[in-house]
């Protein structure tokens, strides 16, 4: 499958984006979820959805500001980012794999990344 994401830019503070992250080939595996990475710190796990039930799992620090979402039809996955913080900049991959349960916040339990799409919060 390959994903790709779109939607960054450059947002002041408590400014909205929506990133989008589209699947080709095939559909998204069993999780489909977005990651950030700032500069000089590690790739995190933002959020994340399960494609049966669509259960869906963020980090504390986005939680009640970030919601993620799917249009099934057109094999696309969403992230609605509201009350951007200068904290939230970085650069955000989408990505996909069969992770088991307790590991779909780990990037090494994915399979398949997209290119990642910068977001810029200014203060």
């Amino acid at each position: 499958v390959q994903l790709q994401a779109s939607g960054g830019g450059l947002v002041q503070t408590g400014g909205s984006l929506r990133l989008s992250c589209a699947a080709s080939g095939r559909t998204f595996s069993r999780y489909a979820s977005w990651f950030r990475q700032a500069p000089g710190k590690e790739r995190e796990f933002v959020a994340a959805m399960r494609r049966d039930g669509g259960t869906t799992y963020y980090a504390e620090r986005v939680k009640g500001r970030f919601t993620i979402a799917r249009d099934n039809a057109k094999n696309t996955v969403y992230l609605q980012m509201n009350s951007l913080k200068p904290e939230d900049t970085a650069v955000y991959y989408c990505a996909t794999g069969n992770a088991i349960t307790s590991t779909y916040y780990y990037p090494d339990a994915y399979d398949y990344w997209g290119q990642g799409t910068k977001v810029t919060v200014s203060s």
